[in-house]
Parts: C-alpha cells; sequence; structure tokens
C-alpha cells in the first residue's frame, strides 16, 4: 500500500451520500498510511442560494468561511481524511457564449487553485499526487498549478455529450491526453483510453465486504414463499424501463422493491401502477445490507447503449456478497462474472433468469456467490490503486518533461535556442490558446 504520501482528490462528488461512492471507498483506505485531503464537489452560487431558499442541502457556512472549511472525517478503517470545501463558484455550465463562458472559467479556476493553495500551506502538504476523480475540467484547468508530484485522472465512469455536455466531453478528452496516468474502471473504459493516453491501469469497483458479509444469507427461502426482487441504488436515465416492466407484469407472483433515489419520474409512474411494486427511499450504505438479506434476488436492468458499456456496477459485488442471486442485463462485457450472475440480453430472458435464480437457487450457490465477492473487496482494490499511483510516480520521476502520453509535457517545454536565448511554452492543461514567453 502507498505510505507517507500528500494525496489531493479533485472530485465530482461529495463525500457523504446514500449510495456507495468507489472515491471515497479509496480515499479512506489510502488515508491509512498518507495525508488525503479530499475536496468536495465544487458548489456554486446557484447551489448556496437554492440551500438559503431551502430547496438544497449545501455546506454554506463552510463554503462562505463562517465555519472552517477543513473538517476531520472519521473513516470505518480508523483512519482520517481531511474534508476540504470550497468557496462559492460562479455557474458556467448553461452559458452558452463561450468566450464569456471561458472568462467565468478562468475565474473560477483562479478561486479553486487559491483555495487548494492555502490548504497545501495551511496543513503542509507540498508536491501532492493529485488524484482528479471524475472532473476533467478542472483537471485541465489545474494541471501543473499545484506543483504536484503527478496528476492522475481517476474515470470511473465513461462520458457522453447529451449525458454531461459537450465541455465536459471535450475537457475529457483533452485531459486524457495531457494527465500523467488514468484509472478506469472497467475494461471497456481501458481500451477507451488507451488511443488517449498510453499509462492507463483498470481498478474495478469493489465491496465493503465485512459490512456486506455480516448480513449474508445462509440459505435461500423456503419453496412457496412469495419471492422479494430488490433493487437498490439511483433510478436514472441508464435504468431499463421497457425490461423491467416486462418482468414485472410477467411476474404478478414476485414483489419487486426499488429503493433509491427517482432521478428518472418516469419510470416511477409507469411502475407504481403494478400491484406488487414498492418504491421506497433511499437508505444510508449501512443500511443497504439487511435490506439485501431479505431480498430472494437483486437486480441490474440498465439499457443496453454506448454509454453503459463503460460501466462495472457497484451493485454486483454487493449483491454477491450478502448471497443474493444476481440477474442482470447485458450492457457491458463482464467476462469475470460468467457462472456467478445471471446475464439476460431480452426482456424474456431477464423474466425467466429471475425465476431461474430465485427458484433454483441453494446454499452452496449461495457460498459460492459469497466466496467470489470476497476477492473483490475494497482493500484489494486500493492496493491495486496505490499500485497504479506509485507505477504512475516513477514513470513521471523517470522522465518528468513526458506525460502520460510519452509526448513533451505540456505543462513546460523549454526550446533552447541559443546559448543565452531560451523560449517557454506554457501550457497547463489547453493545446490551444498557447503563451508565448521569450527571454533575451
Amino acid at each position: 500500500m502507498l505510505q507517507n504520501e500528500n494525496i489531493i482528490c479533485v472530485s465530482y462528488s461529495t463525500w457523504e451520500g446514500p449510495y456507495t461512492k468507489s472515491v471515497v471507498q479509496l480515499m479512506s483506505l489510502l488515508g491509512q498510511n498518507n495525508r488525503v485531503l479530499y475536496v468536495e464537489y465544487p458548489f456554486t452560487v446557484k447551489d448556496l442560494v437554492y440551500t438559503l431558499l431551502g430547496k438544497q442541502q449545501a455546506p454554506v457556512a463552510r463554503m462562505l468561511g463562517l465555519k472552517p472549511r477543513a473538517i476531520v472525517k472519521k473513516t470505518a478503517e480508523g483512519a482520517e481524511v481531511l474534508n476540504w470545501v470550497l468557496p462559492p463558484m460562479i455557474p458556467v455550465n448553461a452559458i452558452k457564449n463561450e468566450k464569456l463562458y471561458r472568462i467565468l472559467l478562468n475565474i473560477d479556476t483562479w478561486i479553486y487553485r487559491r483555495s487548494l493553495r492555502r490548504a497545501i500551506k495551511k496543513f503542509n502538504m507540498g508536491n501532492p499526487v493529485v488524484v482528479n476523480a471524475y472532473n476533467p475540467i478542472f483537471g485541465e484547468q489545474l494541471l501543473g498549478k499545484l506543483n504536484e508530484k503527478a496528476s492522475i485522472y481517476y474515470c470511473y465512469d465513461g462520458f457522453s455529450k447529451d449525458r454531461r455536455g459537450i465541455r465536459a466531453w471535450d475537457a475529457d478528452r483533452c485531459f486524457s491526453e495531457t494527465a500523467d496516468g488514468i484509472i478506469v474502471t472497467s475494461d471497456f473504459l481501458k481500451e477507451q483510453k488507451l488511443q488517449a493516453n498510453r499509462n492507463v491501469i483498470a481498478v474495478k469497483n469493489g465491496v465493503d465486504f465485512a459490512m456486506f458479509n455480516r448480513e449474508a444469507k445462509k440459505e435461500p427461502a423456503p419453496a412457496g414463499i412469495r419471492r422479494k426482487i430488490g433493487y437498490i441504488g439511483s433510478i436514472d436515465q441508464r435504468f431499463d424501463l421497457e425490461t423491467v416492466e416486462f418482468a414485472v407484469k410477467d411476474l404478478p407472483g414476485y414483489d419487486f422493491e426499488f429503493i433509491g433515489d427517482v432521478r428518472n419520474p418516469g419510470v416511477k409512474s409507469r411502475l407504481e401502477q403494478y400491484p406488487n411494486v414498492t418504491f421506497l427511499p433511499p437508505v444510508k450504505p449501512a443500511e443497504v445490507p439487511e435490506r439485501l438479506k431479505q431480498c430472494d434476488a437483486g437486480i441490474i436492468p440498465y439499457i443496453c447503449n454506448e454509454i453503459n458499456k463503460n460501466v462495472y456496477p457497484l451493485k454486483i459485488n454487493e449483491y454477491l456478497a450478502t448471497g443474493v442471486p444476481v440477474v442482470l442485463t447485458k450492457f457491458a462485457k463482464l467476462p469475470e462474472f460468467n457462472g456467478q450472475v445471471h446475464f439476460a440480453a431480452t426482456a424474456e430472458e431477464f423474466r425467466d433468469a429471475i425465476v431461474a435464480a430465485t427458484e433454483n437457487d441453494s446454499k452452496e450457490k449461495i457460498k459460492s456467490r459469497i466466496g467470489f465477492a470476497s476477492s473483490n473487496s475494497w482493500i484489494s482494490r486500493a492496493e491495486e490503486f496505490s499500485a497504479a499511483i506509485v507505477d504512475f510516480c516513477s514513470k513521471k520521476r523517470s522522465n518528468p518533461t513526458l506525460n502520460g502520453n510519452h509526448e513533451p509535457n505540456p505543462k513546460s517545454i523549454i526550446f533552447w535556442t541559443k546559448v543565452r536565448d531560451v523560449l517557454v511554452i506554457n501550457n497547463p492543461g489547453f493545446k490551444a490558446g498557447v503563451r508565448q514567453i521569450a527571454k533575451n
């Protein structure tokens, strides 16, 4: 495991939340032997106003500096992680005028950089390893501006122009080319990123095995008892409504329980009309194992499309760690799970797989699923993540003028023209708009 490093995580998500986050799990474990500063989602002035109006929950007092920006988060492993809240940013995503967008983005970058430099000085975290977690816009903007040992892009999901917008998609493409290394969560995503950067390592999602295994099933439910099919997680645009509705209608003797944040209201409005469907609000991560234990099968019904090919679902190992049979659509290539889960290519196969998974379960299958999940713990994933960081830092030390694509590092390229003349081209993350400085 990586030791005695300063790690700054530039995140796109908050530390707290109603669902498990891979970056929080990994930073918690890395915090055992390293100093970790976790930078919260960059809240904007809009978030501040909506919170004051009671429509949202943002850490307003910390954003405004009325309370300390840094607080210590105690992890389940006994480690301490510094949690840092930035000043409010200008909301720029909806701005269509490109010139105005760039001006305001530069202001946001200044705010972000200034705040982080203060944190680095305050906590003596110089020469850090910067892990950018799915936040490529600021990854591109901050590249080379924090005196970092290495800038690593942790890309745990794919990007599409429709989902995050053309600017985030373009920033992802550019930052992928200039980062010192990329860590991804699926083999498909690795193949994609290798087209932009030679330093790409896949570290797949894991499971808090100890927490989930405490509530593991010992044996399947007796025959004749009404079966419960569970789904726990966000219900968003990835959700395959047509496939699930087909199963719900065709299996009136099965109960379907959906627990989580409904971000696609069309799913709830369509399914809640069926008497065998129940929707429940999100629960805390620590409560998930007990809920899963009550299920006879867990489902992961994602739509089969290009963006979902990138996904390695967090749920899959969580379901398995509790011994629950898993039925999922063939939205991604997950060959390592062959023989442990039920894949379905059609709605009919999905329905049939639910029946087969629940009616043919056994103690031996439960034990096999649990044993398989134990090898996919977050502890083992943190070891892989640490090894990737060490590898990228080693390559950076051996040739600091090259980025992860083995090309001249855009952060600082020096051309010697004469003995006394030096031309420095400084381009921190941008390929366009190169700033040239000549020293005579």
